[in-house]
């Protein structure tokens, strides 16, 4: 996160059941620092830089609210992956974004996509993922009917979403 400066700050809250994402925007590149507020969110982070050895794949964290601790736990999602949500019970949650919202620039992969890599993923959430699936999760059309990876991979905007090193 060397040299990031957040732009942006926002608040949401969401149900227990909803399914959010896999949001993006690669012009400007966005990033965001998101942490739970209350409640309960396991966050999605999609890799959909095309010439990463990990395109198509997903990978889950837990992100319960620890009231009884004495700081919060954040985690970044740098440009070049998309974003999304499962709410497990009623959530408050803040992100930082490193760039402004920019709409004719910003698209989604539908988490429902049959075609994510989830053999990254740990099995426990990816269960609780398949669970709120079985159970008609409240998504946005535009969430459950967006493109799949390789729908995205053959769209000439998803070479603007270039490979860089995010170990920094």
């Amino acid at each position: 996160m060397k040299g990031v400066e957040f732009v942006q700050s926002n608040e949401s809250f969401s149900k227990a059941g909803t399914i959010r994402g896999l949001h993006f925007q690669w012009d400007p590149p966005m990033g965001k620092l998101v942490r739970t507020l209350r409640g309960h969110m396991i966050d999605m982070i999609l890799d959909i830089r095309k010439q990463s050895p990990t395109f198509g794949s997903i990978v889950a964290y837990d992100m319960p609210a620890r009231e009884h601790e004495q700081f919060d736990e954040w985690i970044w999602i740098p440009p070049g992956f998309a974003h999304g949500n499962i709410f497990l019970d009623n959530t408050h949650i803040e992100y930082l974004c490193s760039a402004e919202y920019s709409p004719a620039t910003e698209r989604g992969i539908s988490p429902l996509s049959a075609d994510i890599d989830w053999s990254l993923c740990d099995r426990e959430l990816k269960n609780a993922f398949d669970q709120i699936v079985l159970n008609a999760p409240l998504m946005t059309d535009k969430d459950r009917h967006g493109p799949t990876v390789s729908a995205w991979s053959q769209d000439e905007r998803s070479n603007n979403v270039l490979f860089n090193d995010v170990s920094n």
